[in-house]
């Protein structure tokens, strides 16, 4: 069952202004080497002509199998815009693909995204997208994503790193990973009841923005906490520059036991880099359960823009 939206409205500007910042030489990172995968912060990829940014979330599948979605955003620079009809037009492919190296196995869907606007879009723009997966949980699994132009046939680019796929299939407290999107959209990844914008974390505005996560394995009717931390990544500073927030409620658990939580963060986060980590209590059972995500603030003033993706193919 899905709980409902419910706003979180902290002075994250007052308390993390002047924390954190995109200009750290240590941390500058090319297009091309900015794309990563859940648990591989640093993903090498092999450089090409069309950069573009992606995350990959892993949640509870059907019949013991992990579902896993790749939220993919493409600058509008890096594509060629084609004049139709008095209307701009974007085009492009995209290929997930997981390959489980012990069993042998191949899971993969091809999809096309396609936009049509009135006039040309800023080169800052974002175009972003998901797909998604079902896979067995697998610790021999390779990722691969690759985006190519359908205006201009042989450009492209391709990000392959290992993955893991986790089990979620256990009895114990558990939580899925972090998603983010951006609020207000009437489109977008939708689950148990929940529509998300989703964004590659490394590529967040400064706006208030959804969060969403399954909590598994909590039976229904028993109360248990929830902590939401941001904690700002630099040089210096420690824990006590976090900001934290603590909310309790009753379990409304679906049959299997899971919670679906969609909430969203009403303040802006200013430019920088941020661990957000989400604690689960069980009150009943004493058993908790954590999830970190890092999110990169970079700002995106020449806006975003959602695209669905329109199936070519699926397969395994």
């Amino acid at each position: 069952m899905l709980r409902g939206l419910i706003p979180i409205l902290w002075m994250l500007a007052a308390t993390l202004a002047g924390n954190g910042s995109d200009s750290d030489p240590h941390r500058a990172v090319s297009e091309a080497a900015s794309a990563r995968a859940v648990g591989d912060p640093a993903v090498l990829a092999t450089p090409a002509s069309l950069p573009f940014f992606y995350d990959l979330y892993t949640f509870r599948g059907d019949r013991g199998g992990t579902t896993v979605v790749a939220a993919v955003a493409v600058p509008v620079r890096r594509l060629r815009a084609e004049r139709v009809d008095r209307r701009v037009r974007y085009r492009f492919d995209l290929r997930f693909v997981l390959a489980d190296t012990a069993r042998l196995e191949v899971f993969h869907t091809e999809d096309s995204v396609f936009v049509s606007m009135p006039r040309a879009l800023a080169r800052q723009h974002l175009l972003h997208t998901f797909v998604e997966v079902e896979a067995p949980p697998s610790k021999a699994t390779l990722q691969r994503v690759v985006v190519t132009d359908a205006a201009r046939p042989g450009v492209g680019q391709l990000y392959t790193t290992p993955f893991l796929i986790p089990d979620y299939s256990g009895t114990e407290l558990m939580l899925s990973d972090i998603a983010f999107g951006l609020p207000g959209s009437e489109t977008g990844w939708t689950r148990r009841g929940a529509t998300l914008a989703l964004l590659p974390t490394s590529q967040f505005p400064e706006s208030s923005f959804d969060v969403y996560y399954e909590i598994y394995n909590l039976p229904s009717g028993n109360n248990y906490e929830t902590e939401f931390a941001f904690q700002p990544i630099d040089d210096s500073g420690g824990d006590e520059r976090a900001v934290r927030a603590l909310f309790s409620g009753e379990s409304e658990a679906d049959e299997d036991g899971s919670v679906a939580e969609l909430r969203r963060v009403a303040s802006a986060l200013p430019k920088g880099r941020y661990l957000f980590t989400v604690t689960i209590r069980d009150l009943v059972s004493g058993q908790v359960a954590a999830r970190s995500r890092t999110i990169d603030v970079r700002g995106w003033r020449s806006g975003t823009t959602l695209v669905p993706a329109m199936p070519r193919g699926v397969g395994r």
